[in-house]
């Protein structure tokens, strides 16, 4: 960020300048070298840390990825087994309306031939009347 650019920038400055205050330039050179370097170190290992979280972050990551492809696959195969059942459902629906007309067929079929039988009834009565009024005026 800007701040540590700012920071490390005066650092090195007061450095520089403490050869003003009668330490000697390889002193000053030896300590500002040995803190360089030990925040070298200390970076590497916060980055080193930072990477580490974010591996350990993107592996929970491949876990829920994981899951919910599972899950997925779960709900497709829910899916599928809704679509057989509802294909059963409408195959017996078509069944029941098929067993619906030809029970009202069969239904229609003996009326008529009810009918049939009452017309052919009364016509052997009426006949019968007629051949008892033959037969007892003759």
């Amino acid at each position: 960020t800007i701040d540590s650019v700012i920071l490390h920038t005066l650092f090195f400055i007061a450095a520089f300048l403490l050869v003003f205050t009668g330490i000697t330039l390889d002193t000053v050179l030896l300590v500002l070298t040995t803190v360089v370097s030990l925040e070298a170190i200390y970076l590497a290992i916060f980055i080193q840390m930072t990477v580490n979280r974010n591996t350990e972050s993107l592996e929970e990551v491949e876990e829920d990825l994981e899951e919910i492809q599972e899950d997925v696959k779960e709900l497709e195969s829910d899916v599928e087994d809704i679509s057989e059942d509802v294909e059963e459902l409408s195959e017996d629906i078509d069944k029941i309306q098929e067993q619906e007309e030809r029970e009202a067929i069969t239904e229609v079929d003996m009326r008529r031939a009810l009918e049939k039988i009452e017309g052919n009834l009364q016509t052997l009565l009426k006949d019968i009347e007629s051949f008892k009024k033959t037969e007892g005026s003759g």
